[in-house]
Formats: C-alpha cells, structure tokens, sequence
C-alpha cells in the first residue's frame, strides 16, 4: 500500500497538464528515437568495416525507427518527427501554422541529441582498442578523454584517431548525409524533393479515410515500409535522408564535436558519397 500511494503521488506531482508540453515532450522523444537507431546502425556499419552491418541493414534501421517513432508519440503529439511533415500538415491545415517553428526547434534539438548520444555510444564501443592518444582539435573527444567516461574504440579505431569528413576514413556520414561525388547541387536538391514528396503523397495517402484502409494499429508499419521503398530506390545520390532535422541537428553536432566547419562544405572524393547513412 505504502509503494502504491507513493507512485500515485509521484504520478500525480510529475503529470504535465500543458498540452503544448506535452506535445513537446512526445516530439523529443519520438524523434530521439527514430535518430538514434538511424544514426546507430550507420555507425555499427562504417565502424566495423561493414562486418556487423551493410546498407541493407542501414536501411532497415531507418525505416523501423520511423515506426518505432510513431508508436512512441503517435498518439501525443502526431510523432511528426520531420519538419517536411509538419509542413505539410500545415498546408493541409491539419495543423496550425504557430505550432510549426516550436516543432521544428523540439525535432532538430531532439536530432542533435540522438547525435550526441550515438557518439557516445559508438565511442566507447567496437574493436576495444584501449590506446589513450590524443584527439586533437575534436573538443568533445578531448572532454571525454579528460572525464575518462569510456575508452576510444570504435570511432576512434577505424578513422586512426582523426575525426574527417572526407576520405577512405571519414566518419561524418554517420551523422549526416552527404551528396556523392557525381551529383551537382540541382540534382541534389531535385532528389531531395522528389523523395520527400513521395514521402509525404505516401503518408497522406495512408492517413487518408476515404482510401483502402489500413487495420488500425498497423498504420506506423504501413509507414515504415513506405519508408523503406523510398531508401531502396532513391538513396544512391543523397543518402535519402528525407528530413530536414535528421540532417541539421546531427550536422550541427559534428561541427561542434569535432569534425569542423567542414561538414557544411561539398568536398569531392568524400570516400563514402550517397550510400553513406
């Protein structure tokens, strides 16, 4: 009895009853979510030589996270988790206009995050190599050296101790996307908005009633496959990542972990072009 009105009482004192905040909440976590596992499969990918991972398994992580997203936040805030989406939305007047700039603050801020903690987890782990050399001018590496909060394994072992965005060990393109060597910026932006507008007609579609209905409750896996046809057929030139906050808030990271101004350059001959996730 005791530990049961205790965690009513917990319950009651932490329960947020600002709808906006809520919302908020659901967004950050949700998009959390779907970053995290997007950005960790594509460091469990370049970080062991494409021994525990390859592009198909980069890709299946991309499209689950979006239906773990949804599950997550779904039913809270809409689990948006893409500015694009949100946008449209918008536009369809399905959701109002002064909610726009606060969503996409909450998923790009929830995006650097996820970025922050698939570096430290991809850190710490991997080969464990345990040589205690220093980073350089990568800031974030050299307060997790000082902190001693793990050891440099995998990150650190497959680019030999240099954080690159460019190169046979670059590891910039675990975080963000980068266009390949033989696309111009016209047909970088005209695959960007093509595949994001299949995305969004894909969703709406989905989302609509008056269509062949989905079984109520498989609605984020209808989703997540949508998802993943559009990796499997349009993601050789940009990576495909189809959202603005997946690409700025992880790139933000990198800038600031470490990996420099370069990240927001094109540089040709990155190594990895647009199959890098």
């Amino acid at each position: 009895m005791g530990t049961t009105s205790f965690l009513t009482r917990a319950r009651g004192l932490l329960h947020i009853r600002n709808q906006l905040v809520r919302e908020c909440l659901a967004e950050l976590l949700s998009t959390f979510v779907l970053i995290i596992i997007t950005l960790g499969s594509a460091a469990q990918k370049i970080t062991s030589f494409e021994t525990k991972g390859n592009l198909i398994t980069s890709y299946l992580a991309g499209a689950l996270a979006v239906m773990v997203g949804i599950y997550t936040a779904g039913g809270i805030s809409g689990a948006h988790m893409n500015p694009a989406f949100s946008f449209a939305m918008c536009l369809m007047e399905q959701f109002p206009w002064w909610k726009f700039p606060i969503f996409v603050v909450v998923q790009t801020l929830a995006s650097f995050i996820a970025a922050g903690a698939a570096y430290i987890l991809y850190y710490g782990i991997g080969e464990q190599h345990r040589a205690r050399e220093p980073h350089g001018d990568a800031g974030v590496a050299r307060i997790m050296d000082m902190l001693c909060l793990c050891p440099p394994d995998a990150i650190w072992h497959y680019s030999n101790g240099t954080l690159t965005v460019s190169g046979p060990r670059e590891t910039a393109s675990i975080f963000a996307t980068y266009p390949a060597d033989y696309v111009s910026i016209g047909n970088g932006f005209l695959d960007q908005v093509i595949g994001t507008g299949v995305l969004m007609v894909g969703v709406m579609g989905i989302m609509d009633t008056r269509n062949k209905g989905v079984p109520k409750g498989l609605e984020p896996v209808v989703v997540a496959l949508l998802v993943l046809s559009i990796e499997s057929s349009m993601g050789s030139n940009c990576g495909c990542p189809l959202n603005p906050a997946r690409d700025i808030g992880p790139r933000l990271f990198t800038y600031v972990a470490g990996w420099g101004p370069e990240v927001f350059r094109w540089v040709e001959g990155r190594g990895r072009g647009g199959d890098g996730r």
